[in-house]
């Protein structure tokens, strides 16, 4: 099983001075010792069960910027990136500029975004769900049109592109992993059935997952996708393995054996370096093998 390391409480040692120096620390110390991707969230404020707009939050794709230039092995992305936040043509020229500054590194998380409080407060439009999904769409359609070889016009119903030249163009041909974030029954994960390399779903009992996965397929089904090419994977953020590893492990285990193949998990805010090196030394060499 993989190991993602998602950083979405900043509320870390030495306040936002601090924040460049650790949050490279962190990046390194996950780039040397094997994690496969490390990511960031994708908000104006911090979430109020981390604190709220009291606490830090960093612009993501800034960020991934600085710490491309501080890695050299770490897939770099957002978990998830929200769908109203940027207009999709210049979403797709951000990512391309992370992938091709990180030499093929980025990733592309995606979802229908859902914290209305900060779209509000910097006057950014909330559209209801319906249409967040139907823009979801296009803008998977938008991009992975820019990652490719038309640069002809988009025509939806959302948005109008007169052309959609991408130069330069993305390093991994087709463009970075697809990682669709959400596990709504109806639309995301048909979505993710019809458009995306891996699935992101919540920490949720063993049941749960595998009632997700079977929905999943379904979907996969009925789109004539192979469910096989899509990547399952779980992000856990207040989940504390080094607290009780064997437990953790032993969940894992259960995890894999229904599909799951990467895990992201996040920093101790008291000491992310610190916890960062602990996970690379005495986590990881005993996660790898795991669903292997």
């Amino acid at each position: 099983m993989k190991l993602g390391i998602h950083c979405a409480d900043l509320t870390w040692p030495g306040g936002p001075a601090a924040l460049p120096t650790t949050l490279a620390r962190v990046a390194e110390t996950a780039d040397e010792g094997g994690v496969t991707t490390l990511t960031l969230m994708d908000h104006y404020f911090q979430m109020e069960h981390l604190g709220g707009p009291a606490e830090p939050m960093l612009e993501g794709y800034t960020t991934l910027g600085y710490l491309a230039a501080r890695t050299s092995r770490l897939e770099l992305g957002i978990l998830v990136t929200g769908v109203t936040y940027r207009h999709p043509g210049l979403l797709a020229k951000i990512v391309t500029t992370l992938d091709v500054l990180s030499q093929g590194r980025a990733m592309l998380g995606l979802g229908a975004a859902w914290y209305e409080r900060e779209h509000l407060a910097l006057g950014v439009p909330y559209p209801p769900t319906k249409e967040r999904f139907e823009r979801l769409e296009e803008t998977i359609q938008i991009v992975q049109q820019m990652f490719g070889d038309d640069d002809g016009a988009y025509d939806g119903r959302h948005y109008r592109l007169a052309e959609t030249i991408n130069n330069p163009q993305v390093v991994r041909p087709g463009g970075p992993r697809l990682v669709i974030g959400g596990g709504g029954e109806r639309k995301t994960l048909r979505l993710v059935a019809k458009y995306a390399d891996a699935t992101n779903l919540s920490l949720l009992p063993l049941e749960e997952l595998g009632h997700k996965l079977d929905i999943l397929r379904r979907h996969c089904d009925e789109v004539g996708r192979d469910y096989d090419e899509i990547d399952k994977t779980v992000v856990g953020t207040l989940v504390r393995p080094l607290d009780d590893l064997d437990a953790w492990l032993s969940l894992m285990e259960q995890y894999a054996a229904i599909g799951i193949s990467q895990m992201w998990v996040g920093p101790d805010p008291a000491d992310p370096v610190g916890w960062t090196q602990q996970m690379c030394e005495k986590v990881l060499p005993r996660l790898k093998p795991v669903g292997a």
